[in-house]
């Protein structure tokens, strides 16, 4: 609902409802009356971010997370924290609980509080139930590391990312290579599958694969199950680093030395990268920057759109593979 389909219903204008909604004693009581009753028929609740953007005052923008991943989340919070200090804006945070999306009844009294804009992490960024609720809403969103057609997208080339990983294994001498894929939900996972699958098929590889979903806890089962193989891997390949920092666990659990037993490669370049042992041969997927670059973009269509619509954007940011000590050539076995 907006400030004209009230009008309509009131039967008065667009101003008159603006001045009862702002108190203005201008108003006839029995004018003031009609455009109330109105009010509480249809629900509606002003749009207190188009305010605010109107007058220069702060800008409310709503980030909804669920995500597992604690080093993902923590390099996204000081992306976007950062980008929200540079920008004067004001950040309101909703998590999921257990990794779910809030309840309607959550994003609906967020989206009361005032804010113009919601950035959304993944694996909510491609959730439609959250998407519908914001687009019936009228509410600018940015999506991190996700595809989605109506919407602020910033990410990388996860299928590309995944490739240049596989082949980087390959070269090393690897010929069974598993892979653990991430949350069925996000299309990064089934991007970084159809990587690693096609630079598998181009070398004729052997290959196995488990499914995880992005948590630490996840990696553990995954790890377990391809090591458990009759022919287990010489390398291991995860969807991100929460899940190759489980499964160097798994490996140090069975005696595996790791890489000399084992090789054991991610994606993200988390802080989980650096401080396990060995350090972790990854992708580096820039959170930070992507979250920056989103609440970027997002403020700038919150700005130039102003409760009109704006063609969805896209933007692509650059990967690098970082090589560690997880890696090395395949151990010569009986």
């Amino acid at each position: 609902m907006t400030i004209i389909d009230v009008a309509k219903k009131a039967g008065v204008s667009p101003m008159t409802v603006s001045r009862v909604i702002n108190g203005d004693p201008g108003v006839r009581d029995e004018t003031r009356a009609i455009v109330n009753a109105t009010i509480r028929e249809l629900n509606y609740t002003p749009n207190l971010s188009a305010r605010s953007l109107v007058t220069s005052r702060e800008i409310r923008i709503g980030v909804i997370y669920a995500n597992p991943s604690a080093a993902f989340m923590s390099g996204f919070l000081a992306g976007v924290f950062e980008e929200a200090s540079a920008r004067a804006a004001q950040l309101i945070l909703l998590k999921g609980k257990h990794g779910r999306p809030p309840t309607t009844a959550e994003i609906s009294q967020l989206i009361a509080s005032g804010i113009g804009g919601v950035i959304l992490t993944p694996p909510l960024g491609e959730s439609a139930a959250v998407r519908d609720i914001l687009r019936d809403a009228g509410l600018p969103t940015a999506v991190v590391a996700g595809r989605v057609p109506d919407a602020i997208s910033v990410g990388i080339d996860d299928r590309q990312a995944a490739h240049d990983m596989t082949r980087h294994l390959i070269a090393l001498g690897h010929r069974r290579i598993g892979f653990i894929v991430g949350n069925r939900d996000q299309s990064a996972s089934a991007e970084r599958l159809a990587g690693f699958t096609a630079a598998a098929h181009e070398a004729g590889i052997e290959t196995c694969v488990a499914q995880g979903d992005y948590s630490y806890a996840s990696g553990l089962v995954a790890g377990e199950q391809l090591l458990d193989a009759a022919a287990p891997p010489t390398a291991i390949f995860a969807s991100n680093d929460d899940m190759a920092a489980a499964v160097v666990s798994v490996a140090h659990r069975r005696h595996l030395d790791v890489p000399r037993d084992l090789t054991v490669t991610g994606i993200d370049d988390s802080i989980a990268a650096t401080t396990l042992w060995p350090p972790l041969t990854t992708i580096r997927q820039p959170v930070q920057e992507l979250a920056g670059e989103a609440l970027r973009l997002l403020i700038d269509e919150m700005r130039a759109a102003q409760g009109k619509s704006a063609p969805s954007v896209s933007r692509v940011l650059d990967h690098v593979l970082v090589e560690r000590e997880s890696t090395a050539s395949p151990a010569v076995r009986d």
